[in-house]
């Protein structure tokens, strides 16, 4: 099956057709790439520098949906939606292509031969295959990276271990991320991603309270990523178009069950110096800082008081924020 992104072009097999991903001999990185991470990119780029020296194509093989969602596991709090995953692996360095292969029972239920020979071999081409040291595959997670190699030697291909890099605080790693991002601790979340947790999601109509005390808000629906503790945030957010993102605004977020105006629970964010038409429009938003807990005040002039002082506080802790070169006209 071929999945295509509307904004980034994917590598894939016709679902009606039995033929090759590439007929060129690649050298393949496999993993979930969550976050894609400081980690994850400095092993995506040895990959497209090693591929180049060594004549092959240099590829990622990721799966959709996670297989522990598909084996009936705990399900991991996603990081990054998969188009925002294709986008950043492919900002990394454009020479790499990105394969998405549907994880189902199926695929689960192959033998590691069946698995390696089927997809690594005859469909990607490998000649050489890296993979993370804890590496499973095939049925009932049978087969690890001395697996791998013993295949490798049979199939022609091979096999590697990848080591994530780190820092003072530990290795980089998207558990790492999960952790920090679920106390709060968006230093430490930046420090493994390189750059801010987002939230993306398309712009729904709320109850349009905060109008009604000049604070107009964008409230998001459907957002997929992990969310931080319920809190007020700072903020950076870019327009998500068709074919890219463009940097749109700063603000002040809020995520929560919005307790003073009884609302339910809502991601929503204040944008500064913009009042125009969203509804519709896809947003991502990045958590740059945590201003405060969410908490219910007494009526809404309290609350326009406080968000006044939430938007100050914004406005000081995004001074010396700029947007990343490398995001093409996004923020990140």
């Amino acid at each position: 099956m071929t999945l295509e992104s509307p904004t980034v072009p994917l590598v894939g097999r016709d679902s009606e057709s039995e033929s090759p991903i590439s007929t060129a001999t690649t050298l393949v990185a496999i993993g979930n790439f969550d976050g894609v991470h400081l980690g994850h990119r400095a092993v995506i780029a040895d990959v497209a520098r090693e591929a180049h020296r060594l004549g092959l194509a240099p590829l990622v093989l990721t799966f959709n949906p996670h297989p522990t969602e598909v084996l009936g596991r705990a399900k991991l709090a996603t990081l990054t939606t998969l188009e925002r995953k294709i986008a950043l692996i492919r900002r990394i360095d454009a020479r790499v292509r990105v394969v998405v292969e549907p994880f189902t029972l199926d695929l689960a239920k192959k033998t590691p031969e069946e698995f390696a020979r089927e997809l690594i071999v005859e469909r990607l081409g490998a000649r050489v295959v890296i993979v993370g040291e804890n590496f499973r595959f095939g049925h009932r997670r049978a087969g690890d990276l001395t697996t791998l190699s013993e295949l490798g030697q049979k199939l022609g291909f091979e096999a590697r271990a990848l080591t994530l890099s780190g820092d003072d605080h530990g290795g980089f790693s998207s558990s790492r991320v999960r952790e920090a991002l679920a106390r709060g601790d968006l230093a430490e979340v930046e420090r493994v991603l390189g750059r801010p947790h987002s939230l993306s999601g398309t712009v729904v109509r709320g109850h349009e309270r905060g109008r009604t005390i000049g604070v107009p808000t964008a409230n998001l629906g459907d957002v997929a990523e992990a969310l931080p503790p319920y809190g007020v945030y700072a903020c950076a957010v870019d327009e998500i178009g068709e074919r890219s993102a463009q940097l749109l605004a700063t603000g002040v977020a809020n995520i929560g069950v919005r307790p003073t105006l009884d609302a339910g629970f809502s991601v929503e964010v204040h944008l500064f110096d913009i009042d125009r038409d969203l509804y519709g429009r896809r947003l991502r938003v990045h958590l740059v800082r945590r201003l405060r807990e969410e908490r219910k005040f007494d009526g809404l002039p309290a609350l326009k008081r406080q968000i006044e002082l939430d938007s100050r506080a914004a406005h000081e802790a995004l001074a010396d924020r700029h947007p990343d070169p490398s995001a093409r006209g996004a923020w990140y």
